[in-house]
């Protein structure tokens, strides 16, 4: 019995030892496969000409070699988050990279991706190189996408600014037609008519013109701009609604500053400002305009102020204000024949001459809104030239300094 339980015990411990023998060698055979598979990707190289292209380009680009290793990778790939070391870290990308090795057909996909809080959209295109590389490209089309959204935006919403004074015009014109036998109701029609046809071609002369400032560049035809004369034309545009709303108009600061730019668009922008400050101040209310010259850092501006002592803005939507179509008072803005797009125009001006726009603004206490574009000098003027006058003063300006409540500086 001993003898048959010892001979079955060593069965058992042969069989044991025979099965972990083999495991054994598998193990061997398979970190030699790996080991092999490691030389072998060691000793792909990326062709000079490719490596060659690939330095100089500034998209995301990388060579994936046939264990899925990156070869070689441009900066902005690695920026863009799809690189990391000697791996393609996004899932999707890898993806596509396993099935072009596989059939060996050229695909592409487009990504979503967040990094560092941001969303980024990608294309990425996969395609073989040669036999054992792949090329990888991954294009950054997040701004793209973003003009793409605020154009379908600018188009709804014009379609919507258009459909109104539009179906007012119909209907009037309906009811004109009905009311021929009463020359009362033909007059009083006739004349909303004629304020709707208004407000019609002011939203499409806006619209032109914010068209205009996006393709067009003013300082590409450099004129010297006398700021007298567009504070004086801007104010002149305005004066007969500041009449009928019983706001005084009022013009100050330093005389002779010039800047360089169009001088047709820049009143345009000045005029914008007065007009929103008339229709959003009470009746007898005071707005004044003022321009003076003012050193930010190196830098010297002429600075082209429109205050107000009217409803304000409210703080959180201070940011908005500069939105195209956007309104702080629907129902006024509505009344007054208000397009919404009057401060996007006096932005893009603003910026295509070099500058930006600054709005201060308190609730109930009124507003003031800044454009400042560079100073333009007709000729160099020495300290001591009896010929400058004392009004002629530079003010020296922290760019930090507000006067108070909530205010913003919108850059184009």
């Amino acid at each position: 019995m001993n003898a048959y339980l010892a001979a079955g015990g060593g069965l058992l411990v042969g069989l044991l030892l025979g099965i972990a023998v083999m495991l054994l060698r598998v193990q061997q055979r398979r970190a030699q496969e790996d080991r092999l598979r490691v030389e072998m990707a060691a000793r792909v190289t990326v062709r000079p000409e490719v490596s060659q292209v690939l330095s100089v380009l500034r998209s995301g680009a990388m060579v994936v070699g046939p264990h899925d290793e990156v070869l070689q990778s441009t900066a902005q790939a690695r920026t863009l988050g799809v690189v990391r070391g000697a791996r393609v870290v996004v899932p999707a990308v890898l993806t596509l990279v396993r099935k072009v090795r596989e059939d060996r057909q050229s695909r592409s996909t487009e990504l979503d991706l967040k990094r560092d809080g941001l969303s980024l959209h990608l294309m990425a295109r996969v395609a073989p190189l040669d036999d054992r590389t792949l090329l990888v490209l991954v294009e950054d089309r997040t701004a793209a996408r973003r003009v793409d959204e605020t154009r379908r935006d600018f188009v709804a919403n014009i379609s919507h600014e258009l459909k109104t004074p539009i179906g007012a015009v119909t209907l009037l014109a309906e009811t004109l037609e009905e009311a021929a036998d009463s020359p009362d109701d033909v007059r009083r029609f006739a004349r909303r008519l004629q304020v709707e046809g208004a407000r019609l071609s002011d939203l499409v002369r806006q619209i032109i013109d914010l068209s205009r400032l996006q393709s067009d560049d003013p300082l590409l035809d450099q004129n010297e701009v006398l700021v007298d004369d567009v504070i004086g034309d801007a104010v002149d545009r305005n004066r007969v609604d500041a009449d009928d709303r019983h706001v005084a108009l009022t013009v100050a600061g330093t005389s002779g500053l010039e800047v360089l730019g169009d001088e047709e668009q820049l009143t345009v922008a000045v005029a914008n400002l007065i007009e929103n400050a008339i229709m959003y101040s009470e009746r007898g209310a005071r707005v004044a305009v003022a321009a003076r010259a003012v050193v930010l850092g190196e830098e010297d501006f002429v600075e082209i102020s429109v205050s107000d002592n009217g409803i304000g803005i409210p703080e959180d939507e201070v940011e908005r204000i500069f939105e195209r179509f956007y309104r702080v008072d629907y129902a006024r803005s509505r009344d007054n024949g208000g397009t919404g797009l009057g401060l996007s125009i006096v932005k893009h001006i603003a910026a295509a001459h070099g500058g930006y726009v600054h709005v201060w603004s308190k609730l109930g206490q009124g507003s003031t809104f800044t454009i400042r574009i560079p100073q333009h000098y007709e000729r160099e003027v020495a300290a001591d030239d009896p010929s400058v006058d004392d009004h002629d003063t530079m003010y020296q300006l922290d760019a930090s300094g507000a006067r108070g409540a909530h205010s913003q500086e919108v850059e184009g």
